[in-house]
């Protein structure tokens, strides 16, 4: 049994017509590992949805190709055991929430007995029991998520796709999701989000890959993402800590600035260090290699208010990788342009 879920390789997708082309996917590979919970995450625009649709078969590729749950794209035993929940999804209004869950299980072949026995444990899972009577259209934005994503559970699914399953939810029903998500992990499936709640994601996803115009722009572990990028934090208690800076690398012998920010200056010991608001940032993890700053800090009259390891925000791995697609140097597209 393969060790992914999902596993794409050079997916296109491109829209025409009324003389207007969109080039949506532009070449993705990408791999979900099993039993995980996977964030795919990217701006409005950025091709999440499109690469979702395909993999359901509600939209045609262009080009390349891959499996889902170890079968090519499209093969309709795989698509019996990958659970959906569609952004925009519009439940029927006049069922109950109960009623739902026991329409989509009929939708599967479900025996009568079998959806009734299902639809009470996915009420209890998604803490809906003591709404299940009330009709659907009368639910709040929290309360139809919870019944959505039971009937993307009710067929007991080895891959569950959820596209925005917290847009618009209070954080109390945040929080509620985010237990759901990882019972669901816990009990051995694969979830596959799409969002662009980059807080949310960073919460309870154990691999990411950051979409951006079409392309997979980075793709891994949290950890691995960060890897060499974690680094002291010091705040101190000073209008400036530009003036600190400056002091530090004056102290250090053979300080370098070579091509780093203007707020940002090399020790001669290596790190980087640099002022930002009430804070400085040392690049490094070690703390013997922090304790000069700190000496230097104190010497010139500074406080030191709190002193703490820094790791990068998925927010930052993202806007790193987003303006690294931006940049001049950054590979175009296939057709040489964007959409």
């Amino acid at each position: 049994m393969s060790d992914m879920v999902v596993s794409v390789q050079n997916l296109e997708k491109r829209y025409g017509g009324m003389g207007r082309k969109v080039h949506a996917l532009r070449g993705v590979t990408m791999d979900v590992p099993r039993g995980s919970i996977f964030g795919l995450l990217g701006p409005n625009g950025a091709g999440k949805s499109t690469l979702v649709k395909i993999l359901i078969t509600a939209v045609k590729r262009s080009g390349g190709g891959g499996t889902v749950l170890g079968r090519p794209i499209g093969n309709k035993d795989a698509l019996r055991k990958v659970g959906y929940l569609p952004e925009h999804h519009n439940l029927p209004k006049h069922l109950t929430g109960r009623q739902v869950i026991e329409f989509f299980g009929a939708m599967s072949n479900m025996p009568r007995a079998e959806r009734k026995r299902r639809a009470d444990e996915l009420l209890d899972l998604v803490k809906m029991r003591d709404w299940h009577k009330k009709k659907v259209g009368g639910y709040s934005k929290g309360m139809r998520q919870r019944i959505g994503i039971a009937q993307a559970l009710v067929s007991d699914p080895d891959l569950v796709i959820l596209d925005e399953p917290t847009d618009g939810v209070d954080p109390a029903g945040r929080r509620d999701i985010r237990v759901m998500l990882q019972r669901m992990r816990d009990d051995g499936r694969t979830v596959f989000i799409n969002s662009h709640l980059l807080g949310e994601l960073e919460l309870v996803c154990d691999t990411v890959a950051i979409m951006h115009k079409g392309n997979v722009v980075s793709m891994g572990t949290i950890e691995q993402l960060t890897r060499g990028m974690q680094r002291y934090e010091v705040e101190v208690d000073r209008p400036d800590p530009m003036s600190l800076v400056e002091t530090i690398v004056q102290r250090a012998p053979r300080a370098s600035e070579g091509d780093a920010p203007s707020r940002t200056r090399v020790l001669a010991t290596g790190e980087t260090i640099e002022a930002r608001e009430n804070r400085l940032f040392v690049g490094t993890t070690d703390a013997q290699a922090i304790q000069p700053v700190l000496d230097a800090i104190r010497a010139k009259g500074g406080v030191i208010k709190e002193v703490r390891t820094h790791r990068p925000s998925l927010e930052d791995l993202f806007m790193q990788a987003v303006e690294q697609d931006d940049s001049p140097g950054a590979a175009r597209g296939k057709d040489g342009g964007r959409p």
